[in-house]
């Protein structure tokens, strides 16, 4: 018997294990800085500075300011000037809000973002297959309505419902998000639900926490996947990877039934 004849429900993660970031951070800023009348700021302070805002706003006000009921976009603006001011650039209140409209509204788009070739095929087999398909991630309401249709990734021909944070105000590594999929998809037993995510302390950690099996992607080969494995997690290279491997037939798979999957 193979593992996807056990189970009702896939959920998917969407950065790093559907979809990548085109080029780098840096490329959107100084084409927005450009547009303003300024020059290109230093990409790696850019690159350093957006980590530690985006790192002090989730703490602050996490999944996008939805406990403080925080618009969308005055987070992103909070976000986007932080990050110019830890990188060591400030604007008169104009500039900043030319620059910052062209970042908003190029992360709000399809541009960044480019879908593994295998992200689209996988789903519509899932789904081929009878399973319900979920995407859980933390990201914001323009995810769901917006970049994932733009990237052809649409609800009710890919995926069936999403869970992100910042619409439902819980976001990984809390379980409870993956038991908001689980009653989404119907109430659907942990034991018949799969999670696949790039993370193990976002993705494979809590869905494991919770029953549901779990496996990891490492489509860029990280250092961190010889670890994963020791700890016993199934690591696969791709979703191509992942098709086979839950086509399999358990009793031929001994290392499987090892792998706490």
């Amino acid at each position: 018997m193979s593992l996807i004849s056990k189970l009702r429900l896939i959920t998917v993660d969407v950065t790093g294990t559907l979809l990548a970031y085109k080029g780098q951070l840096g490329d959107y800023y100084c084409m927005a800085a450009k547009a303003a009348g300024k020059p290109c700021p230093d990409y790696e302070r850019m690159h350093e500075g957006f980590k530690l805002a985006y790192t002090d706003m989730a703490k602050q006000y996490p999944c996008f300011g939805f406990a403080a009921k925080m618009p969308n976009m005055d987070w992103w603006r909070m976000c986007v000037k932080d990050s110019f001011v830890k990188a060591g650039y400030e604007y008169d209140e104009e500039t900043f809000e030319k620059i910052f409209k062209r970042i908003y509204s190029a992360f709000g788009s399809s541009a960044p973002y480019s879908v593994f070739p295998d992200a689209q095929p996988f789903l519509k087999w899932l789904r081929g297959k009878g399973l319900t398909v979920g995407i859980v991630s933390n990201a914001e309401y323009r995810y769901k309505d917006v970049i994932l249709p733009a990237l052809g990734l649409n609800q009710g021909s890919e995926w069936d419902f999403g869970v992100f944070s910042g619409i439902v105000g819980v976001e990984k590594p809390d379980p409870s998000i993956y038991r908001i999929a689980l009653e989404m998809a119907g109430n659907i037993a942990p034991e018949e639900a799969l999670h696949i995510g790039d993370s193990m302390r976002k993705d494979y950690i809590p869905a494991r926490s919770i029953g549901m099996h779990g496996l990891l992607l490492d489509r860029f080969k990280t250092t961190d996947a010889e670890s994963w494995r020791q700890s016993g997690a199934t690591v696969l290279p791709d979703l191509i990877a992942a098709r086979e491997w839950l086509s399999k037939n358990l009793k031929d798979e001994s290392v499987a039934a090892e792998q706490n999957v």
